[in-house]
């Protein structure tokens, strides 16, 4: 009630305007509030130029932002007006519109101008009437064109966007030696359209949906339309466009968050991709992708942690070598989360060691506990992870020799590490580094550093219970409703031989079941 009887200061500031100028006439909108004329002046679109100019200024910031145009002209006695954001404006599209309409005459727009200018003289391949004045704005602040005509109550929405986007490029995450160089940019557009062009098939469907309140960032859902299980896209679109906030300007990340609520879960429960092809290969398996606009990288759902583990490179060369890229890549991935364990605990209790593997222990004792240094050479490689990307690309190389030699080098012959910490703790970096998954990576140290943990404190139960209680966790995990061990637990032979070798294509007749794909066969019969 207090807003409806209270007098707002931008009405007051109008009120105070006007009185300024000397005028002594008053307007009824000057009378209004904000909120009152929010409702009269921002649904429906003035028919008088200036009240549309007046209008902008209070909803856009119109002659407050130095990047918005209102464009005044006249075209065969009509006039008209072309609002834009400067820097998203396609100029010579704009220019080659503009001079075709300099040239009309008022016999060629008359009686029908809104229609004569839609169907016949703005020469663009996409144009759209609009009649609602917040959706003309909210269109010319994604980077459209809106034409206002005078005494029209109906703009013409031009899209002839220029977004500023850098060049197609190879991933610097998902690289292989042989393959495709083409990688997602943060362009929605441009990303769709490598989709496309991989997936010719009219059954392919990009839907598009807007979140956040003040960002509008568009995000599309991207699926096969008789493979992909419609209940998980009708969950996703539902999911979706019940996010309340006011933006996402992280883009996939934060709408991860926003739609899944996975809490304080260190693994992934959606794999990121910056390839068009490993995108459309999970497509046609029965997966439905998310992109998020201004962000490189897409969603792909369900995934499970065995997804995370695979790289393209392995389809890239033949079925026995992937195989066994596949098997090393696995070997690298079981050294990052328990070589240090083991060794930590096989030093701590030299009575576990095997016959023949008495060399393990270490050769001398360093001045700080085996557990301190294990901790702080793995905050220490962390330290220098983040210090390689934050450096300049002409310093990394100088950087790491100052984090070799000086730190590493130099830690151990003051004695305060052993050679074996650095050598074990760089083995498990190695098997870090070559899981395909980034994010999968970071939650395998965090787990490598709680059975360090445990092992110091517990020793043996530690690193059965600390293990034991891992593997449930992750087997409890669900990915949107999708067992995060699958084909491991629940067990399924067929689809865990699959993911232990690199079968032929050809081999591959149907599709994970995991997907609960409409259409299961990967190889119809004609």
């Amino acid at each position: 009630m207090g807003t409806d009887l209270k007098d707002t200061s931008a009405g007051k500031e109008r009120r105070e305007g006007r009185s300024r100028t000397g005028g002594d006439k008053i307007d009824a909108r000057d009378l209004m509030t904000d909120e009152e004329l929010g409702l009269k002046e921002t649904k429906d679109i003035p028919d008088n130029l200036e009240d549309v100019k007046r209008a902008l200024e209070e909803k856009a910031g119109l002659t407050v932002s130095f990047d918005l145009v209102f464009r005044e002209m006249e075209f065969g006695t009509k006039r008209a007006a072309f609002f834009y954001a400067n820097g998203f404006a396609k100029d010579t599209v704009l220019t080659d519109i503009i001079m075709r309409l300099s040239l009309l005459s008022r016999e060629q727009l008359v009686p029908d101008t809104l229609g004569s200018f839609l169907t016949k003289y703005v020469a663009h391949i996409q144009v759209q009437p609009e009649d609602d004045f917040d959706k003309a704005v909210d269109f010319a602040l994604i980077g459209s064109t809106v034409m206002f005509i005078e005494n029209e109550r109906t703009a013409l929405v031009i899209d002839a966007k220029n977004f500023p986007v850098r060049s197609i490029e190879e991933p610097d995450l998902e690289r292989v030696v042989r393959g495709s160089r083409d990688g997602f940019v943060e362009t929605l557009m441009t990303n769709v359209t490598l989709v496309r062009r991989r997936i010719r098939d009219p059954r392919l469907k990009l839907e598009l949906m807007t979140v956040g309140d003040r960002t509008k960032t568009h995000v599309c859902i991207g699926y096969i339309n008789d493979i992909a299980d419609m209940k998980l896209v009708e969950s996703l679109r539902d999911k979706i466009g019940k996010v309340k906030i006011d933006g996402i300007p992280l883009g996939d990340k934060q709408l991860e968050e926003a739609i899944i609520g996975k809490g304080w879960n260190p693994y992934p429960s959606v794999r990121y991709s910056e390839r068009p092809d490993v995108v459309c290969s999970h497509m046609l398996e029965g997966h439905v992708i998310i992109f998020a606009d201004t962000s490189p990288s897409v969603m792909i759902l369900p995934t499970t942690f065995f997804h995370l583990v695979q790289h393209v490179e392995e389809y890239r060369q033949t079925p026995f070598v992937g195989s066994y890229l596949r098997w090393v890549r696995f070997l690298g991935i079981f050294a990052s989360l328990f070589l240090l364990p083991l060794w930590f605990l096989l030093v701590n209790n030299p009575e576990l060691k095997p016959q023949g593997l008495e060399f393990l222990g270490p050769q001398k004792e360093g001045k700080l506990p085996m557990l301190f240094q294990f901790l702080t050479v793995e905050l220490g490689l962390d330290l220098m992870r983040m210090a390689a990307v934050h450096t300049p690309s002409p310093l990394t190389v100088a950087m790491g020799l100052v984090a070799a030699i000086l730190v590493g080098d130099i830690a151990v012959k003051t004695g305060l590490f052993i050679n074996e910490v650095i050598l074990y703790m760089a083995v498990a970096a190695v098997g870090m580094f070559a899981t395909p998954s980034y994010e999968l990576g970071l939650a395998n140290r965090l787990v490598r550093m709680a059975l360090l943990i445990l092992v110091a404190v517990f020793k043996i139960p530690g690193l059965v219970i600390g293990t034991t209680v891992w593997l449930i966790a992750l087997s409890v995990t669900r990915s949107y409703n999708t067992p995060y061990m699958w084909p491991f637990i629940p067990f399924h032979a067929k689809a865990l031989v699959s993911i232990l070798f690199r079968r032929p294509i050809l081999a591959s007749k149907n599709r994970p079941s995991i997907t609960k794909s409409n259409d299961n066969t990967r190889q119809p019969i004609r």
